[in-house]
C-alpha cells in the first residue's frame, strides 16, 4: 500500500500524525506527508485510520 497526502487539502490538523506517527510527519512547509514508501503491513491498519479520520480528505492511495 501506498499513500500520499494531497498538500493543497491538508490544512495541518496533525490528526494523521497524531494517530500513525510511524508514517505521518511534518514536511518543512508544515503540513503532513507520508514519510515512508511503502506502507509496512504491520502499519496499514493505522495508515488507513488517519486516512479515514482527515478531515480534508487530502490522504489519498496511490495505485
Amino acid at each position: 500500500m501506498k499513500l500520499y497526502v494531497d498538500p493543497d487539502l491538508c490544512i495541518a490538523c496533525g490528526a494523521c500524525i497524531s494517530l500513525c506517527p510511524e508514517v505521518y510527519d511534518w514536511n518543512d512547509d508544515g503540513i503532513a506527508h507520508v514519510i515512508v514508501d511503502e506502507i509496512p503491513e504491520d502499519l496499514e491498519e493505522c495508515a488507513v485510520d488517519a486516512m479515514d479520520s482527515c478531515p480534508t480528505e487530502a490522504i489519498k492511495e496511490i495505485d
